[in-house]
């Protein structure tokens, strides 16, 4: 094969062009899924208050569709369709339960049953801001595709074992098995194999969290997110980590995301790319907010002022949750999604908006986290199936068709929450998360203190975030782990954590894939334990 002067292949001399969302066989499967991933997201978020990531049965359901004798299922033997397969079942999941059926059960659970249709359009463009945000973001020096995004992994991983069989395979099964017999024992598999792939830094910090959150009260007899302690964390880490990725624009941090990474791979996607792509997304995040404000009528009830400040903190909010929920998902393979809402909530109601604005408020920027977190999760899943042809081009085109698969599942999620939110809201069939913020709101600010202990406890976030700078992400992982009460997660982190160090000692870098590929195995096996576990509880 020939390359060009960077070593590379060009696009034109590529044997086969990537693989098109929009091929017949690819998108009536997609739709297909679509509908299917909507209809879970939806049962499970309103009737367990969890959204599985359905990633691997798109990719389970695409490998077993290629292996049907029938000459029109043959081109799902492609990985690059199962990506595409993949990408699309978990868009769906998410956006319509997440992005979509969450945000419009806030306004009508305040007795606003007029706002819900205004809210579902802002929330849509919340959403789909949020992936174009993403796809234009993605493998950039902010949002690297050599870092970790663990689920991602997964699914790559057994996309490439189903194609490539041998030790790669059996290790993933082990793995599997693995996480299907420890989330059996109530283990937190994802926690665990998270440990294996990630940095280690910043997972230390992220399981220290999760065990100081779990044990403080017991302990200390301390309640932290009563006093609003996580939510000060990672108000002031959030706030440095913005201003980090701008000074990554400006040019003064250096590569440090690229210098740690485990391989040193060429970025697809440069800082002026990155920075128009800030600058439009939070124009976008202005005018859609501006829209939603018209279309509830929300200048009725505030001052032109008021309006004004109401419209551009939603936008910063919209964007700063993104940067949030973003880098917890890409570090450790968590995100915080219900909780980062819930802090600009309650600065929405430290700066006095009355109850429907900071209603509709919470919902556009509860829309868009999540799409932001599970798309870059399966852009890592495309980027690991890519990068074997080592071609930007390439990479670069299969990102986009995997944009379209995406977007294609978000307007079939928009569809069935459209047709389908009467039928769950008639039965009180909500997202259990929306009646915490629900009774936020009504709640008020009574204790005026909260304010002060917010700002207080900023500091130490902002500081720590400062002094593990922007490859390590210290303050949002540490913040992270705060805000989930879940002390077992901890230890597995840790744990995981520890093994990694003592094999590594041992046997050095020719350790790392085995534990790579085991570790997708493990959070493959949790997953797949979590999605069949959910539905059998539905059935009950």
């Amino acid at each position: 094969m020939l390359f060009n002067r960077k070593g590379t292949m060009s696009s034109t001399q590529l044997p086969y062009h990537h693989p098109s969302a929009l091929e017949p066989g690819v998108l009536i499967l997609n739709v297909v899924l679509g509908v299917v991933g909507a209809i879970i997201g939806m049962q499970l978020i309103t009737q367990l208050g969890i959204t599985p990531n359905t990633s691997i049965i798109g990719a389970l359901v695409a490998m077993l569709l290629a292996r049907i004798p029938l000459s029109f299922l043959r081109g799902f033997r492609s990985i690059h369709r199962q990506n595409l397969v993949q990408t699309s079942i978990s868009g769906a999941t998410f956006g319509a339960a997440n992005s979509l059926l969450l945000p419009i059960g806030i306004p009508y659970l305040l007795g606003r049953q007029d706002l819900v249709w205004p809210m579902l359009i802002g929330a849509a463009a919340g959403m789909f801001t949020d992936a174009w945000m993403l796809w234009r973001v993605f493998d950039s020096r902010a949002f690297p595709g050599s870092a970790a995004w663990p689920p991602g992994v997964a699914s790559a991983e057994a996309i490439r074992a189903g194609d490539e069989g041998g030790q790669r395979a059996r290790l993933l099964i082990y793995g599997i098995a693995g996480g299907l017999l420890g989330s059996y024992l109530k283990i937190p598999m994802s926690a665990f194999g998270v440990a294996f792939i990630g940095n280690m830094w910043a997972l230390a910090m992220f399981g220290v969290g999760l065990l100081i959150r779990g044990y403080s009260t017991n302990l200390f007899g301390i309640d932290l997110n009563a006093l609003y302690i996580p939510h000060g964390v990672m108000v002031g880490a959030g706030t440095v980590a913005l201003i980090q990725i701008l000074a990554i624009l400006r040019g003064k941090v250096g590569n440090q995301q690229e210098a740690e990474a485990k391989e040193e791979v060429e970025l697809t996607t440069d800082d002026a790319t990155l920075a128009r792509t800030i600058r439009m997304g939070f124009g976008l995040y202005i005018v859609f907010a501006a829209l939603l404000a018209v279309l509830s009528g929300l200048h009725a009830q505030m001052s032109p002022a008021k309006l004004v400040l109401w419209v551009v903190f939603a936008a910063f909010s919209c964007l700063a949750a993104e940067v949030i929920v973003g880098l917890s998902a890409m570090h450790a393979g968590w995100f915080p999604a219900f909780a980062t809402t819930l802090i600009f909530l309650v600065l929405g109601m430290i700066l006095g908006f009355p109850e429907v604005p900071l209603a509709l408020l919470t919902g556009y920027i509860a829309s868009g986290g999540p799409a932001f977190a599970d798309m870059g999760y399966d852009l890592k899943a495309g980027w690991l199936l890519r990068r074997r042809e080592n071609n930007p081009d390439f990479e670069r085109a299969g990102r986009f068709q995997q944009y379209l698969a995406n977007n294609i599942a978000f307007v079939v999620a928009l569809i069935m929450v459209a047709i389908s939110w009467r039928a769950y809201f008639s039965q009180d069939l909500f997202p259990p998360v929306d009646r915490v913020f629900v009774a936020t709101i009504k709640a008020g600010l009574e204790d005026p203190s909260i304010a002060m202990r917010i700002f207080l406890w900023a500091i130490p976030g902002a500081a720590i975030q400062f002094i593990g700078g922007p490859a390590r992400q210290l303050g949002i992982l540490l913040a992270t782990g705060l805000l989930i009460l879940n002390p077992n997660a901890g230890w597995a982190v840790l744990a995981g954590l520890l093994i990694r160090f003592l094999v590594s000692r041992k046997y050095g870098e020719k350790a790392n894939s085995p534990m790579e590929i085991l570790a997708a195995g493990f959070i493959a096996g949790d997953a797949l334990y979590g999605f069949f576990n959910s539905v059998l509880r539905l059935r009950k």
